[in-house]
């Protein structure tokens, strides 16, 4: 089964190369996008009984990802928020785990790590 993902990233062509590459190699079906943090907000409220993975981004074209994150606190164990940010510095890695974040992931060099992640965290039994 697919996981049912909403991608919260504002850059089109991130999301264009994305999408297909998360289906391939880690079953990712995207059922939402956003590219602000209300119209994530909104879709992961939209969704809230399907999704099991939110994607976030965090410098979004309006808001910040962090707010996304923080949105997601009082979700089901089986949710799962994964921040996917070209800024994985430390202190933006305490900030987004802070956050709730259960996974932060560097897009330019950390990227294989993200798909393992995906593929083990639903290989293994919740």
């Amino acid at each position: 089964m697919p996981i049912l993902t909403i991608l919260i990233e504002d850059s089109k062509t991130i999301r264009d190369a994305l999408i297909p590459t998360m289906a391939e190699m880690a079953n990712v079906q995207v059922i939402a996008v956003a590219d602000t943090a209300a119209d994530a907000i909104d879709a992961l409220e939209a969704h809230k009984a399907a999704w099991q993975l939110a994607v976030v981004d965090l410098f979004l074209r309006e808001g910040h990802g962090l707010t996304v994150m923080r949105a997601c606190r009082d979700r089901r164990p089986d949710q799962h928020v994964v921040a996917l940010t070209n800024y994985a510095t430390e202190d933006i890695r305490r900030s987004c785990a802070e956050a709730g974040a259960d996974a932060i992931f560097d897009k330019s060099t950390e990227l294989e790590a993200f798909f393992e992640y995906l593929r083990e965290l639903w290989a293994s039994p919740e």
